[in-house]
């Protein structure tokens, strides 16, 4: 059985964490949470980036999560034109920035970038995410 969901944010500082308590609210729904803590950091980094990076001011980014038996899919949609290499590079060691999809590739079992007509989506899987309640219904 697969369970989806989606939800648009502003381009705002606030949106990143809005981003976060919505994918801990749909994946605690879901049942799923014993990879919470690395999907979260993931949706605050490549929301992150849509916001720094992908998002034109006045336009929004998009979260989405997909649960597909143990897979859960996490992806962020921008509408930016700016192309996105995911071969991460490494970070000057006293760079500010510059980690962000380092560390969700790490954490995530697979990571891709899709080129869309308008904009980019980031996605990155999780395999193996087991129920702690058993049914993957929706809670709320």
């Amino acid at each position: 059985m697969s369970f989806s969901r989606r939800r648009r944010f502003p381009r705002s500082r606030a949106s990143v964490r809005d981003a976060r308590a919505f994918v801990r609210q749909v994946l605690t729904g879901w049942g799923r949470t014993d990879r919470l803590d690395d999907i979260t950091l993931c949706v605050s980094e490549l929301a992150t980036n849509a916001l720094l990076h992908g998002a034109p001011p006045g336009r929004e980014y998009c979260v989405s999560l997909t649960l597909d038996g143990s897979v859960i899919r996490l992806a962020v949609r921008d509408s930016g034109d700016r192309q996105l290499d995911i071969d991460v590079r490494e970070a000057h060691p006293e760079a500010c920035s510059g980690r962000g999809l380092r560390l969700a590739r790490e954490v995530a079992d697979d990571m891709g970038v899709t080129q869309e007509v308008v904009g980019k989506t980031v996605w990155v899987v999780f395999k193996g995410v087991s129920s702690s309640e058993g049914t993957g219904e929706i809670a709320y």
